[in-house]
């Protein structure tokens, strides 16, 4: 493992090639890295390819665009969203999504002032991605974002139904629909024929059982439905029109924009949202089909939606000029490419360069494509995007209205005005919701209003100050000195409400009446610190204090205050936690412990584990020691315990991972800089800092570039050990045989980590050859796209 970038400057009294070569403060020489394609991205690029070159001239078709044009964006989606983009194995071409946008755009403004519009649109989400603004997409409803989808399949559907007749679609879906009694009149019988062949091949294709199904299905069924028809027409001799592709040599560039300022702003908007969101969900979602994937990298599982959007900008641009349709992520094409074992963007890159090729070398082939099957293979294509899915989860969220208003608005109207008026829906739905609240007033069989019975108030919604009256007055309906219930069923209340709530309680309780507040189904809510004997509530933010009350005299015992924190810390435990884990823990006790990692750090009393890695009971073997040393396998330390516990969690318990954690301000660490052990009497502290000596030596090393923080420098020399020591443990640990078996049999993983505790912020070591810790970002919610 080499480190990036130096961060000190070199010996000056050096005066070897190197130094003279190189100034002292730039980074040495790297060797040139040779540029490598495995097999899984090669064979998985080709997967996407037979199904991007069918879906591209079909897009193409459905648009009104020229057939080239689908072959240029898919090229580029392949080369420049795959090159630039940041979610490596999402694959960008002519979506779907766009097809109604873009064919509105080329009736009203023509095809040039079209590339003209998809290249401003790129320059506008290259802006949004500076502005780092990609998350904000992800706060879009899922109900709106598939309402439009549907709506455009929709669109698409309806439109294609009049080539796969024979005809000519309209450029609205109610034109297409007033014009559909009239096309059966007079229906083209090959061109229908040649369609229903493609739809049955491209529905039946996926479903041959047995073993000959299984590996009839790596080929893609979009390029068999259309080879299938292909080939059927040209044996037949069929005479039906077919895929026209004229001379490179005359395909449209991108011109002036011309036609109305305001037209013109609409319609870059409605390219850049449309784009932009369907890119970022979709990048959502291929994390999650990589997350099941764990032979991937970890780069390579996690996407970075600004550099995506970033990339998704230059790809428009770049398209756009060319004359080629607008760009955005395919969720089709994507999740081919991840179920296809690709490892890296080299798959998505690649097959941009085989549509290249098949441009160039394969138009006669292309042109015996017969435009009735591109038109049936789009059809069923819209028809998908009306996911029966997707209606029973926005229904189960009872968000029905928003899809279906979304739906309607984008069938009707257009894309931007369906998805306004899907927002404007689903913020009104939310209002709703924050204000329609529900409060009953029950009273068990025990007894009836005033004659002692257990009361019971139940609250169904969101509890704010607009339904505060309605609560208090309910409130005091119940009679005082009795029991009283309330359950919570919600998942908000403001400050108004809970004052409201607490005052009653506070004064229920005084009249020598009882209160017992629960949240859904009955569980009891622990009560406000305030009332509790503790002020440590279980399962709230950790916070480094011991109890906010001050301690007297009176209340503390004279030997000291370290066994009265020990012994009230104990009681707080047992009276507020251990009822929330007992059955957790009483399964563990049963079931044994089956930690997934080993989890070694130092002893700092300020490093909580289970707080920094989100872990709770079983998940994690702890091993700590002052420094978070590693010994080296023979290392005459005296002491086995760190080896022994590597063993058992290796070999006993089969751990899967084995992280090794430092942290800012580490004591040691400053002892080993400040005083190596070899100097003064050999007391037990320095004999154990002996194996932090490779720590110390290897950021010694004369040339060698210090570990970087995240892009910056280390603070000091004792921060720059601290990160150097997590490397170096991590080769210790590379030498116990243990270990080193797991790793060959690719069974184990090693993670480096770093702690800062005054920034209160994680870091990750990257993969080699880079010693460079990562931040850990925290994540917002992943919605499905």
């Amino acid at each position: 493992m080499s480190a990036c970038v130096p961060t000190r400057p070199a010996d000056p009294t050096r005066t070897d090639e190197t130094s003279r070569t190189h100034p002292p403060h730039s980074p040495p020489p790297k060797p040139p890295r040779r540029f490598r394609i495995s097999g899984a991205d090669l064979s998985a690029s080709g997967a996407v390819f037979l199904i991007a070159l069918p879906l591209s001239l079909g897009i193409a078709l459905a648009t009104g665009a020229p057939l080239q044009a689908g072959l240029v964006a898919a090229a580029v989606g392949g080369l420049v969203a795959g090159r630039l983009g940041g979610s490596p194995l999402q694959v960008s071409g002519p979506a779907a999504g766009l097809t109604v946008v873009t064919a509105d755009l080329i009736h009203r403004y023509g095809w040039r002032t079209t590339c003209a519009i998809t290249v401003i649109a790129g320059i506008a989400q290259l802006g949004l991605g500076c502005l780092r603004v990609a998350r904000t997409a992800l706060a879009v409803s899922p109900a709106v974002v598939h309402g439009m989808l549907a709506g455009i399949g929709v669109t698409i559907a309806v439109a294609q139904v009049h080539i796969v007749l024979g005809g000519t679609p309209q450029s609205a879906v109610l034109d297409n629909l007033r014009a559909l009694p009239a096309e059966l009149t007079h229906v083209d019988l090959a061109a229908l024929l040649l369609s229903m062949l493609t739809l049955a091949v491209l529905f039946a294709w996926p479903r041959i059982p047995g073993r000959a199904g299984r590996a009839l299905r790596r080929v893609p069924a979009a390029l068999v439905a259309v080879a299938c028809a292909t080939a059927t027409a040209a044996f037949a001799g069929i005479t039906v029109t077919r895929v026209d592709l004229p001379s490179w040599s005359s395909h449209a560039l991108a011109g002036l924009p011309e036609g109305p300022v305001m037209g013109l702003v609409a319609a870059v908007l409605t390219v850049t949202l449309v784009c932009s969101v369907q890119s970022l969900l979709g990048a959502v979602a291929v994390d999650k089909l990589a997350s099941s994937k764990p032979a991937l990298r970890p780069e390579a599982r996690r996407s970075d939606l600004d550099r995506e959007l970033l990339g998704q900008g230059a790809a428009n641009i770049v398209s756009g000029t060319l004359g080629g349709l607008p760009v955005a992520g395919v969720a089709v094409r994507s999740a081919a490419n991840v179920n296809a074992g690709s490892e890296s963007r080299n798959s998505t890159m690649l097959h941009g360069v085989w549509v290249v090729v098949a441009a160039l070398l394969m138009v006669p082939m292309l042109e015996q494509i017969p435009l009735a099957s591109l038109a049936a293979l789009v059809m069923a294509v819209g028809i998908q995007m009306v996911s029966l899915h997707h209606i029973r989860t926005v229904t189960r969220h009872r968000e029905v209205l928003v899809y279906a208003v979304t739906t309607l608005g984008v069938v009707v109207l257009g894309v931007l005005e369906g998805v306004a008026l899907g927002i404007a829906v689903a913020v009104g739905v939310a209002l709703h919701r924050l204000t329609r609240t529900r409060i009953t007033h029950t009273v068990d069989e025990a007894g009836t209003p005033g004659q002692g019975g257990t009361h019971h108030v139940r609250v169904r919604g969101q509890l704010t100050f607009l339904a505060v009256p309605r609560l208090s007055r309910v409130l005091h309906q119940v009679p005082q000195g009795v029991c009283c219930v309330v359950e919570l069923d919600g998942s908000f209340m403001d400050h108004a409400a809970f004052e409201s709530l607490q005052d009653w309680q506070k004064s229920h309780v005084a009249q020598g009446g009882k209160v017992e507040v629960t949240g859904r189904a009955g569980t009891r809510i622990a009560e406000p610190a305030s009332t509790s004997n503790s002020c440590c509530r279980p399962w709230t933010p950790w916070r480094n204090h011991h109890c906010d009350r001050p301690q007297t005299e009176t209340t503390e015992p004279a030997t000291g205050g370290g066994g009265y924190q020990l012994a009230s810390g104990i009681s707080a435990f047992q009276r507020n936690t251990a009822p929330h884990v007992r059955d957790e823990l009483a399964r563990l006790a049963r079931e044994g412990q089956r930690p997934t990692q080993l989890f070694l750090t130092c002893a700092d009393s300020r490093l909580v584990t289970s707080m920094i890695t989100s872990s709770g009971p079983g998940d994690l073997f702890v091993v700590r020691n002052v420094g978070n040393l590693v010994p080296l396998p023979g290392a005459e330390s005296g002491d086995d315990s760190v080896a022994a516990a590597i063993e058992y969690a290796v070999d006993v318990l089969k751990v899967q991972s084995i992280t090794v954690c430092g942290h800012s301000g580490c004591g040691a660490m400053q002892a080993l800089l400040n005083s190596p052990p070899e100097g003064g009497a050999q007391t037990p502290l320095k004999r154990w800092l002996r194996h932090g000596l490779p720590s110390l030596a290897r950021m010694a090393v004369a040339n060698q570039p210090w570990t970087r923080l995240a892009g910056r420098a280390p603070a000091d020399a004792v921060e720059q050990l601290c990160l150097t020591n997590v490397v170096q443990q991590l080769e210790h640990l590379r030498a116990h045989e243990s270990v080193a078996r797991r790793l060959q049999e690719d069974s184990l993983e090693l993670h480096g980590m770093y702690f800062h505790v005054g920034e209160a912020q994680a870091y990750l070591l990257t993969e080699q050859p880079d010693e460079v810790f990562d931040q850990v970002e925290p994540e917002a919610e992943l919605r499905p796209a």
